[in-house]
């Protein structure tokens, strides 16, 4: 992502998905988009994701140009491009630490914006553009796709930790139980899968703007909210906070994603990524708390 400066004084931003610019190891099946958790990469899963965020009344950055790698202008190598409305303003992460009064409205407007996102229903789960083009996501079931997720970097992070290999069987036989306890679901809701504070923006008006929407996708909504309880304090996740939430799914996707949030930042670190040590710091802290919940 370049922020571009125009002779005019303008400002824009340019997303540019090309294999130079990913520093995630290759792994088999990161092209397979009909594997919801896939890399969320590339303009076409873009594009499909901010048209429909934008078609909920969800703020995104607005698009201003795109251009795809087999355009017969572009040259080999230099991938696809997408040209995006700079936002002014700060990201929610900071307007928090700065100024949590301030940030209190910001909040609340995220919170419609989840509701939105939570009412619109799809019969079946996976990348927007997967689903809304008609085609189906491999698994039997959300349930189904995260427990299996969930056992591979189970596997990846015990390869890499002896505290996650002392404890991998037990994880495994949590996990699974977990998983067996969760009622069956036909229809999913819009979720933008990382929701973190530092992928929402505040615009001049206040609003809140998400922004990184590529890995946008219909699964459970509960799988966004344990996202949201993992980055946020309590108080700030109370306005964000949703009814209804199935107990069950919160229970497997709370240590699903904290071994999501160990093996990852720990594979990143196979590799030549630039800030080693905040992301050995996310990796460390996340194995702990994948830890707390097992024996808790």
């Amino acid at each position: 992502m370049y922020r571009l400066f125009m002779d005019d004084g303008t400002t824009a931003i340019a997303y540019r998905w090309a294999g130079a610019e990913n520093y995630w190891p290759a792994a088999e099946g990161d092209d397979d988009l009909a594997d919801p958790f896939s890399p969320g990469l590339g303009l076409d899963l873009f594009e499909a994701a901010h048209a429909r965020l934008d078609a909920l009344g969800v703020r995104v950055p607005a698009l201003r140009f795109v251009r795809r790698a087999g355009d017969r202008d572009v040259a080999p190598g230099t991938g696809d491009l997408a040209i995006v409305e700079d936002v002014p303003g700060e990201s929610l992460e900071k307007l928090l630490a700065r100024d949590p009064r301030a940030a209190a409205p910001v909040l609340a407007r995220l919170g419609e914006a989840l509701d939105a996102m939570r009412g619109h229903r799809a019969p079946g789960y996976g990348k927007v553009a997967v689903v809304d083009g008609g085609g189906a996501s491999h698994g039997p079931s959300c349930e189904g796709v995260v427990l299996d997720r969930a056992l591979r970097d189970l596997a990846e992070a015990a390869a890499r930790d002896p505290r996650i290999a002392e404890a991998r069987d037990r994880f495994a036989e949590r996990l699974r139980a977990l998983a067996a306890a969760v009622r069956p679901r036909a229809e999913y809701s819009v979720v933008h899968g990382e929701l973190g504070p530092d992928h929402v923006l505040v615009d001049a008006e206040g609003r809140p703007v998400l922004i990184d929407v590529e890995g946008t996708m219909y699964f459970d909504a509960e799988w966004e909210h344990v996202f949201l309880r993992i980055r946020l304090p309590e108080a700030d996740y109370l306005p964000l906070a949703a009814d209804g939430l199935d107990e069950d799914r919160l229970a497997l996707y709370a240590p699903a994603q904290r071994l999501s949030l160990t093996a990852g930042p720990l594979r990143l670190l196979d590799g030549d990524f630039p800030a080693r040590e905040a992301m050995a710091g996310i990796a460390e802290h996340n194995l702990r708390q994948a830890l707390h919940l097992l024996d808790g």
